[in-house]
């Protein structure tokens, strides 16, 4: 008896989930947009910003020329040897087309172009299966770095904080991160690693493991920033580095020590008018006898301090236009009494909006502050 496996997720309920997947596919009618986003995608990880820059000069034709070209040579030059060796022969079956022998007795036509396809074909499935392998070890990562960055906001009398920190693709190279100092001290910290995805996660773990253990026995931050940075350059790789901003708020005081590596300085929303924090020392890992200087400022009850990562102000729209500086100092600008947790969110929805379909383009976080009476 044949059993009929379709109520046991057997081989009829896949047929069933592919049909349904490709009919919703065709009825959501965004295979167009998304095709055109995926191109750009290419054309923008397969070619280099100069190459990019003297196609742009080109005319039109000789551009889609050139430009399959450098698609096509820089594909062949990522691919493993076996796989390039594939390709290069399903590329020699394609153009070859047929043969023919001729004999006394029989006329052979052998056709090759189906083994073009088949080479690509298993190109393609080698490529996708090392994609979804990494894929779930990127994924396992994402569990293991959202398992060491606090689960919730900080707490400390006279002040109210909120984070968020948003990864560009499964795992992000953005810290966000608190330590309890003592019972009426917490430290708070922003920071952002050069670059993205694993390499830029694996030194962000770096850093936080490096704050949390070396800041609790400084007192003094400029000190704190020199030995981090020591730390960082010893033990980083070259040509890579790390922004960082690092609070001290104490409890039912106005007063924040800060200390800013490289970072894009803060920004305080004082009665109503925005102000700019200078900017710090060199960023973490670049030089190692960089000298750091604490800041000191004093927010009075309603204030609002905004740390941001870079990932904000450089998102970018299907256009590739930036979100910048005004875009984000109109919203703060006019969240005068919000809680943090409100303005952040007001944050996150503009730069969602400007976005739209645009694939996201660097990792995001925010850590606001405000002064409570």
């Amino acid at each position: 008896m044949i059993e009929d496996k379709s109520a046991s997720g057997g081989p009829r309920k896949k047929d069933h989930i592919l049909r349904e997947t490709i009919v919703n596919d065709f009825k959501k009618g965004e295979i167009g947009d998304s095709l055109r986003r995926d191109f750009k995608e290419l054309y923008r990880f397969y070619i280099d910003a100069d190459t990019q820059k003297r196609l742009e000069t080109y005319p039109r034709l000789k551009r889609f020329i050139f430009a399959s070209w450098y698609l096509l040579k820089s594909l062949i030059l990522r691919l493993n040897p076996a796989r390039r060796f594939l390709l290069l022969l399903s590329l020699i079956f394609f153009f070859w087309g047929s043969a023919q022998w001729h004999t006394d007795n029989y006329n052979v036509t052998i056709d090759a172009s189906p083994l073009s396809y088949i080479f690509v074909l298993l190109v393609l499935m080698l490529e996708l299966k090392d994609k979804l392998l990494a894929h779930d070890e990127l994924r396992i990562g994402r569990t293991v770095q959202k398992a060491l960055l606090p689960e919730d906001n900080p707490t400390l009398a006279g002040w109210s904080v909120w984070m968020f920190t948003r990864p560009a693709n499964d795992v992000g190279g953005d810290l966000v991160d608190y330590i309890n100092l003592d019972e009426s001290r917490l430290g708070l910290a922003l920071g952002d690693v050069a670059g993205k995805g694993l390499g830029a996660a694996l030194l962000m773990s770096k850093l936080q493991s490096t704050l949390r253990a070396v800041a609790p026995d400084y007192k003094s931050l400029s000190d704190l920033g020199q030995r981090i940075n020591l730390i960082f350059c010893r033990d980083s790789l070259p040509n890579k580095f790390a922004t960082l901003v690092y609070l001290e708020l104490t409890q039912n005081s106005g007063k924040v020590r800060l200390l800013n590596a490289g970072h894009l300085p803060p920004l305080v929303l004082r009665n109503g008018k925005l102000e700019e924090l200078a900017h710090g020392a060199p960023a973490l890992g670049l030089i190692k006898t960089s000298k750091f200087e604490e800041q000191e400022i004093e927010l009075d009850p309603g204030d609002l301090l905004v740390v941001y990562s870079d990932g904000v102000t450089e998102a970018r729209n299907e256009r590739d236009e930036f979100f910048g500086d005004q875009r984000l100092k109109a919203v703060i600008g006019k969240s005068a009494g919000i809680s943090p947790d409100r303005v952040g969110e007001r944050i996150l929805a503009e730069v969602d909006a400007f976005e739209g379909e645009a694939p996201r383009s660097d990792d995001l976080s925010l850590v606001l502050i405000k002064r409570w009476g």
